[in-house]
């Protein structure tokens, strides 16, 4: 019986060696030693991707949209979007198919409708007619036909920062009518802001909506 009771406490003291060291080296020194070199190798990507405005104050991360709305108006379930800007693809409720309507980042995902649900058929409707409109301006009549895909859907993650160059352009012709600024200024933009493929062939060119509205408001506020 003392034998037994001797080799289990042994044994038990072993297993509480081996716990203690293995958590001092996984829970401990290893993330010391990545979250130290993350930070001397790669500082911006560790702490968030945080952009800042011309101030320095931090807006916002690359990684994750925003949406640019009006105030919510009384008796509004869903706040007009702020047509001075620019506008990233629809997780900003309008004619949305996310289960994100306000790019809430501990809400990641997308309603997985198929192509056939009628929810979905009308969600994308709604959002062209909704794009036609909003984009249309006394010299510049929006087709259907010119609406890209990433206008009138979300993205898988429904947090998606980026909007294709298309959809950027489209957009042109009425941030300038409503800034007061010209199309080659804001078309101008909207290409110092296009970012290409990853090694010039993963993934498509992207626009990072923030960044762009950034700098939107520094060419308006150098307009004065």
């Amino acid at each position: 019986m003392n034998n037994s009771a001797a080799n289990t406490g042994r044994v038990l003291w072993a297993g509480l060696r081996a716990l203690l060291v293995l958590t001092v080296i996984t829970g401990v020194l290893y993330p010391l030693t990545v979250t130290g070199i993350a930070q001397v190798a790669f500082p911006g990507k560790a702490n968030g991707s945080e952009i800042t405005d011309a101030s320095g104050k931090v807006v916002g991360s690359e990684l994750i949209g925003q949406t640019y709305n009006l105030p919510l108006e009384e008796g509004e379930e869903t706040a007009a979007p702020d047509l001075k800007w620019f506008q990233p693809r629809p997780s900003n409720g309008l004619g949305t198919n996310s289960v994100n309507t306000q790019y809430s980042i501990i809400l990641s995902g997308a309603t997985n409708r198929s192509g056939d649900n009628e929810d979905l058929i009308t969600w994308v409707k709604d959002a062209k007619a909704a794009v036609v409109k909003d984009n249309s301006t006394a010299d510049y009549k929006v087709k259907p036909s010119d609406v890209p895909a990433d206008a009138v859907t979300s993205s898988g993650s429904g947090l998606d920062p980026h909007i294709s160059p298309e959809y950027a352009r489209l957009q042109v012709h009425r941030i300038a009518e409503k800034n007061h600024l010209t199309v080659a200024q804001v078309d101008k933009l909207v290409t110092d802001h296009t970012d290409d493929r990853i090694l010039g062939f993963i993934g498509e060119p992207r626009v990072n909506v923030l960044q762009l509205n950034l700098a939107l408001k520094q060419l308006v506020t150098a307009k004065g």
